[in-house]
Formats: structure tokens, C-alpha cells, sequence
């Protein structure tokens, strides 16, 4: 970044987590920090923490599922900033890995909430203040268990495990990250997921019950990555820690 104006990023579901780490990685270059999140008490625990820590941060309550949520919290953020440098749509639901036999639309529709409509929320409501900046770049935090030539290689422990709302509702962010960039040259639209695909490895959060073998740290590495993406950088691609891994 070769701008000196301070650089800013909101990042939803940033109480815990890959979102809170990548909040600190970033607060530490410097940047403001604008950290989302549903539930206010945990997020002023966030908040206190990284502020703590020397870290320039502003709580954000923010429930993605909630039009009026976002709306708000979009007037919040430009109380403080003329523009959004970058935007890290974080917030995610694992839903209850129900068998396709028992899966029902109300199951499947509470994820889609999170992680699909969610992300168009929250990118709609934003556009303005991210057009304002001078390189805008959305990372879309995704997974490899919404990628076709993951969940279909039998080699891939997700392969077999055998649910509807999660994994296709990370496809389905996938196609949004595309067609977004597609649609808006001006800015870097890419999607992360936080692990590598070719040692079948994944972070560790409470999302999966810490059974992940990277560290929340390790797991932030693609997103902080994008993030930090220059001006010639990509953009329409999913990457994961090691680098693009196919759709």
C-alpha cells in the first residue's frame, strides 16, 4: 500500500475467530479497524482486547441476517470514514451437518441467511463508501468445501461427508465473488478459504470444534493476503493459503 491516508476495513463476525485475527494482523499494519459483530457483548470484549493491544478498532453491532442491522451499521462506519478500503465478509454459519435424508428448507435456508444472502447484504449496503475509495478490494471468506473439484476428489475428507446447506451455500458465495468482480472492475472481489487444499488441512474454530490442524493465525494467512492485495492484483479468484486452488 503506497497510500498514507490511514486504511480502513470492516470485517463482519470479528468477535472471534479467523475474523477477530484478521482484525488484530491488520489493526497491527496500522489500518482502522471496523469489527462486526451480532452479538454486542462479545464484541466489546474484542474490541477492549485488540484496543489493548494498541489497535486502532471501533465495535460494529452487526447482524448480517437483518436488513435494518446492516443499514445501521453502514451509518455507523461513515460517522467515522469517508470511505471502506476494504470490506471482509467473515460472518458464517456451519449449520448441523444434517444428511440430505433429513435436510429441510428451513435448515438449509438459516445458513443461506449467513453465508449467502448475508454477503449481498452487507456488499449492497457498502458499495457506496468502498466506491469512494481509491482501491477497493471485498474478501469474500469462503471454504473449500464449496469447491466442485474438492468435494469431488475421494482423496478429500469432505468428500464423504454428506450435508446440503454448508457446503452449498459456500458454492453459491463462490459464483457471488465472481460475478461481483465481474461487474465491478474497479474493485478486487476474491474469495479465501482458510486452509490447504492439497494436505487436506483446515484452521481451527469453534465453527468445526478446533479440530482443524492450522492455527487461527495460519487460517487468516489468504485472507489477510487479499486484503492486502495491490492495485494489479487479482481479482474474481479463490486462493487458499497456499495459493489459487481451483473451483
Amino acid at each position: 500500500m503506497t497510500d498514507t491516508k490511514q486504511s480502513t476495513v470492516l470485517i463482519t463476525g470479528a468477535n472471534k475467530g479467523l475474523g477477530r485475527e484478521a482484525a488484530r494482523r491488520l489493526g497491527k499494519l496500522g489500518w482502522k479497524v471496523f469489527l462486526g459483530s451480532r452479538d454486542e457483548g462479545r464484541g466489546r470484549e474484542a474490541v477492549e482486547k485488540l484496543a489493548a493491544d494498541g489497535i486502532d478498532v471501533v465495535l460494529v453491532p452487526l447482524d448480517v441476517t437483518s436488513d435494518e442491522s446492516v443499514a445501521t451499521a453502514e451509518e455507523l462506519v461513515r460517522t467515522h470514514t469517508d470511505r471502506l478500503d476494504v470490506l471482509i465478509n467473515n460472518a458464517g454459519a456451519g449449520g448441523h451437518a444434517i444428511h440430505p435424508a433429513q435436510a429441510t428448507v428451513a435448515e438449509v435456508h438459516a445458513v443461506y441467511d449467513t453465508n449467502v444472502y448475508g454477503p449481498i447484504r452487507v456488499t449492497h449496503a457498502f458499495l457506496p463508501l468502498l466506491q469512494a475509495a481509491d482501491h477497493p478490494r471485498v474478501v469474500m471468506v469462503s471454504s473449500a468445501v464449496g469447491a466442485f473439484s474438492v468435494v469431488t476428489d475421494p482423496e478429500q475428507p469432505v468428500s464423504k461427508m454428506h450435508e446440503l446447506a454448508y457446503s452449498s451455500s459456500k458454492a453459491a458465495l463462490n459464483m457471488l465473488t465472481v460475478r461481483y468482480a465481474q461487474a465491478f472492475p474497479d474493485i478486487k472481489f476474491n474469495a479465501a478459504t482458510p486452509g490447504e487444499v492439497v494436505n487436506r488441512t483446515f484452521a481451527a474454530t469453534d465453527m468445526n470444534n478446533n479440530m482443524g490442524q492450522l492455527t487461527v493465525t495460519e487460517g487468516t494467512d489468504s485472507i489477510v493476503r487479499l486484503a492486502l492485495l495491490d492495485p494489479d492484483g487479482p481479482s474474481g479468484t479463490f486462493t487458499d493459503r497456499l495459493g489459487p486452488i481451483e473451483w
